[in-house]
């Protein structure tokens, strides 16, 4: 019997039978990670089965499939057979079949009335230009199921776009856990290159492992973390071996799962997680997707310019738990000050190759504490976590000759004059002892933009004119802590 369904849930099953009603063969429901899609999933199999139809669910992954009919037999979706060679669940006889994208592209596709794909923002290119293709299955409904199908094309294979709910509202209803983020360190991607819209792997891994990178990761999980069970996404193999290393070495218990990891070893995992025998899960892109664990921190040590990874990362943390309050996010990879909020990035519509539509999300990016790391929305003066409020600084005025003009971001300056100035402020925090990220967030005050592009800056004498800004900048933050 299938569980009594959630509002966002239950208001998506009209919205699908009005879409298909309309003539739409190719739907896609979007949901946010912890909606609820495999619930949702089972209701609209167990109404395909009293119509006498045959469905089809696909995973995008087969170490998915297994965890996905544990699913839908808990829902009480009992006549489920695998697509999979020597699996013990294969029956071509019964009304479901579960398989994963790569077994039915190397198999011939049992005849179905309704066919479901799972994380259908993936673009899987069997799916969309060879079995959606087919004379066969043109009258045969594909309802993609995804928290972000956002990618760009997805709407030349799919005719409609069925938004059930969005984070931001989920988590202010309860149904997803809240969270805090902090950005603890700031990479420095200068040198990182980018392919196909977004990084390219090997020279992230390469500014990743940075050895102070990776110790900021296992020290701030142990300030911050409170020893909350952790995933800890990384760039690569080699970057995340690394940090498994450094937590295991720094007394944390620490897991590590990619790609290649054998299925018993993953099952393994996962159990030990649940029990709370490791803290930290180390992940290469294979935890991105497809889990329910009660995940309530998560380090951020994968850069990237995808929103898609982005928000589907963070959604293994909003997941609500007994006794969770919130999801803590430790931001190693400027991804929030980046990309925004992941309750801030939302489409009202599929991209069909050439630009998004009706981009709904935020102008203006989140704000870190210069005093704490926090990161808090945008126009907020006081910090939420400490309570230090920062001081802006004033428009950029007409001075006399060797004093320091303040930058702002509206007043442009050359990159040899940003460097002479980073460099200033780096011997000033060294000279005083200062935590090695003063000077980037001075910089950034004064500049409105993160030194990365200089780190490279010699140190150099400050000059009476930077001195006198640093000076200013203290008594403000005097009197704002007085007041």
């Amino acid at each position: 019997m299938i569980r009594t369904l959630r509002p966002h849930q239950e208001q998506a099953i009209p919205l699908l039978r009005q879409s298909l009603a309309s003539g739409k063969r190719r739907p896609i429901l979007q949901a946010p990670t912890g909606a609820g899609k495999t619930l949702l999933a089972a209701a609209i199999i167990e109404m395909a089965l009293n119509k006498g139809n045959r469905v089809i669910f696909t995973v995008p992954r087969i170490d998915l499939v297994d965890q996905t009919v544990d699913a839908f037999m808990h829902e009480g979706i009992v006549q489920v057979g695998v697509l999979q060679q020597a699996h013990e669940m294969t029956d071509p006889s019964r009304p479901v079949q579960v398989a994963s994208v790569d077994t039915l592209a190397r198999r011939e596709i049992p005849p179905a009335g309704l066919v479901i794909i799972d994380e259908a923002h993936m673009m899987r290119k069997f799916i969309h230009d060879d079995w959606m293709k087919r004379e066969a299955w043109q009258k045969v409904p594909f309802i993609g199921l995804s928290a972000t199908p956002w990618a760009e094309g997805l709407g030349k294979h799919y005719d409609d776009l069925i938004i059930i709910s969005t984070t931001k509202a989920l988590i202010e209803q309860g149904y997803l856990s809240p969270f805090r983020c902090f950005a603890p360190s700031h990479p420095d991607l200068s040198g990182v290159k980018s392919e196909r819209g977004d990084y390219v792997t090997g020279q992230l891994s390469t500014a990743m492992r940075d050895p102070k990178l990776v110790a900021d990761a296992v020290q701030t999980w142990l300030e911050k973390a409170e020893n909350r069970p952790t995933l800890c996404f990384a760039v690569d193999r080699a970057h995340a071996k690394h940090l498994q290393q450094r937590f295991e070495a720094a007394g944390v218990p620490t897991g590590y799962v990619d790609c290649h990891t054998p299925r018993e070893e993953r099952q393994e995992l996962a159990r030990r997680f649940r029990s709370g025998e490791i803290r930290v899960a180390c992940s290469v892109g294979v935890l991105t997707t497809g889990i329910d664990w009660d995940v309530r921190c998560i380090s951020m040590c994968r850069p990237t310019k995808s929103e898609m990874l982005w928000v589907q990362m963070i959604g293994r943390g909003l997941r609500t738990a007994s006794d969770k309050k919130d999801c803590l996010i430790l931001d190693h990879s400027d991804n929030t000050l980046r990309l925004g909020f992941v309750t801030d990035i939302h489409y009202d519509g599929l991209n069909c190759g050439k630009e998004a539509k009706a981009k709904k999300k935020s102008e203006l990016l989140p704000k870190e504490c210069p005093k704490c790391g926090y990161l808090k929305a945008p126009k907020v003066k006081l910090c939420p976590s400490c309570g230090f409020e920062a001081q802006h600084m004033p428009a950029a005025q007409e001075v006399a000759e060797g004093e320091l003009v303040e930058l702002t971001p509206s007043k442009k300056i050359n990159t040899q004059e940003k460097a002479d100035l980073y460099g200033q402020l780096k011997a000033y925090a060294r000279r005083r002892n200062y935590n090695p990220h003063w000077a980037d967030h001075k910089f950034r005050e004064a500049t409105g933009v993160w030194p990365n592009a200089v780190k490279w800056a010699p140190e150099i004498e400050p000059t009476p004119a930077v001195l006198n800004w640093i000076k200013s900048r203290q008594i403000a933050w005097v009197k704002g802590r007085a007041a």
